[in-house]
């Protein structure tokens, strides 16, 4: 299959073609096969149109995992409008921001978060409604719509999603990821991992996520394959379904819980092809136990959120504990010095920069960022540092900003250590992450009080959650006299995560 420019080409060629074709299973028994797919996708886009909604223009999608909101997923793409998910656990600040910045068409919330959410969606920026059982005012809308009407083509150059990570230094930036990006990056997933439409996937992932959305469902959708969607991660749920699977995607979290299960033996795990990890770092040990216990061993990929995934271990061929593997085929990765740019040699640690048509098309509305995100000869600056082996294999050793990734959610301190800093009785903060079995990175504060001040851990984490989505939420906070300092003023997280990276060795 030859790449096309727009994923919505995938869905046409298999509606035409297989049309019967299972594209969607949900546990309940619910179907939608290819056929259903696009006249049911051109319904939501129908609704669409109605709401006002043309091409490139953003639909905020704030809701739980369900096929209505893959339908409204489709409709976007088939539509050309631009679809900005959003985590349906963050605060009404966070997605006022997004709606503002995005500066939304339309926005599309679970119906227990209507009330709440309904002065954050004013003006030109309608709220409809999408519940997890397929209930709310956009489905009945689709419902009543004509099909649209979508025989215009979309421009692979065109922005088919925006999605909004956090910088070290502030606000969100939004990434632009264009038809092209989402349809390259997918044909060369489901080529890597030898999809076909013998397979089956077990979704457990959030939708508003970049593994859960793109990776998941649109090699899917390329592929010709199927997906049985679960409303979410529960381990005893996808131990319950794995026989009906091929392929299992999950963050490194999920493995440690599945780990935990009685039930996880090879017979479980018998009928699964493959075993997909990413969004974090698998620790070496989860993999290992996991291939004692299933005969299985995990492929672990490497991506972000502006370039989707960049490298992956190799389907047929050694998968190395540690390593995030190869680059994907279109895609170049290099390593350079961190202060001159220069490349590096083999085995070199640098900043990895990466080039290849899953690259973003730059951060929405603002050139500024954009342009300091490349490097002179058009690169993308990462922000990882890692190395090059002789084979090919790169190895990520760490971050040259202070990200957290925990659970596979990316977690910016800036942000924490604002809510932290703003709590009356706070001098000031440091967040960071340590080594935590489960999530892969806990998210962990330094606070230094004020003096004569007593607080304590809980209710600062009290308070935290009220500002801030629960993945953002340190795990713990310690309280110090003073943050370590380097000579010029500067706090040394190193020594944080030094000093406590046995904090969680317990748990």
């Amino acid at each position: 299959m030859s790449v096309t420019p727009a994923l919505r080409d995938f869905l046409a060629q298999w509606a035409r073609e297989q049309p019967q074709r299972c594209f969607l299973r949900t546990p309940a028994g619910r179907e939608l096969d290819y056929g259903a797919l696009l006249e049911q996708s051109a319904r939501f886009a129908g609704a669409l149109v109605a709401r006002g909604v043309t091409p490139g223009e953003r639909v905020v999608v704030r809701v739980e995992s369900s096929p209505e909101a893959v339908l409204l997923y489709v409709a976007c793409l088939r539509l050309g409008a631009i679809f900005v998910p959003a985590n349906p656990g963050g605060t009404a600040a966070e997605f006022d921001y997004l709606l503002r910045d995005a500066d939304a068409r339309l926005a599309v919330v679970s119906p227990a978060q209507r009330e709440s959410l309904r002065a954050v969606a004013t003006g030109d920026c309608p709220l409809e409604t999408l519940g997890a059982d397929g209930e709310g005012s956009l489905p009945e809308l689709a419902q009543r719509s004509a099909p649209a009407v979508l025989s215009e083509p979309v421009a692979a150059s065109a922005v088919a999603a925006l999605v909004y990570t956090s910088g070290t230094t502030g606000r969100p930036k939004g990434a632009m990821l264009t038809q092209a990006n989402l349809a390259a990056n997918a044909v060369a997933l489901a080529r890597a991992w030898r999809f076909s439409g013998q397979d089956r996937l077990l979704h457990a992932l959030p939708l508003f996520h970049v593994h859960g959305l793109f990776v998941a469902i649109n090699t899917v959708v390329v592929s010709g394959a199927g997906l049985l969607l679960l409303p979410r991660f529960d381990a005893t749920a996808v131990l319950q379904h794995l026989p009906q699977a091929t392929v299992f995607m999950g963050v490194p979290t999920h493995y440690t819980r599945l780990l935990r299960e009685p039930g996880l033996d090879r017979g479980a795990a018998a009928r699964v092809r493959l075993f997909v990890s990413g969004s974090a770092p698998l620790l070496p040990q989860t993999l290992e136990q996991f291939r004692d216990r299933t005969g299985q061993t995990i492929l672990e990929r490497y991506g972000m959120t502006e370039t989707l995934v960049n490298t992956s271990n190799p389907y047929a061929g050694a998968r190395l504990p540690g390593s995030v593997g190869l680059p994907l085929e279109g895609v170049a990765v290099r390593v350079t010095e961190r202060a001159g740019g220069a490349t590096v040699g083999t085995g070199t640690v640098g900043t990895l920069e990466v080039k290849g048509p899953n690259v973003f098309a730059g951060y929405w509305r603002d050139l500024q960022k954009t342009r300091s995100a490349f490097s002179a000869d058009g690169w993308f600056k990462t922000g990882d540092l890692g190395r090059l082996d002789t084979q090919g294999y790169v190895w990520i050793v760490g971050r040259a900003t202070d990200l957290v990734i925990s659970g596979g959610y990316n977690v910016y301190p800036k942000e924490v250590e604002a809510e932290l800093d703003a709590v009356a009785g706070v001098t000031e903060s440091a967040v960071f992450g340590v080594p935590h079995a489960d999530f892969g990175e806990g998210v962990t504060a330094a606070v230094v009080l004020k003096p004569g001040v007593t607080l304590s851990e809980a209710q600062l984490l009290e308070q935290l959650r009220m500002r801030l989505s629960g993945y953002k939420v340190p795990k713990r906070i310690v309280f110090v006299p003073e943050l370590p300092r380097n000579t010029m003023g500067k706090v040394r997280k190193d020594a944080l995560r030094a000093s406590y990276a046995s904090l969680y060795a317990a748990h």
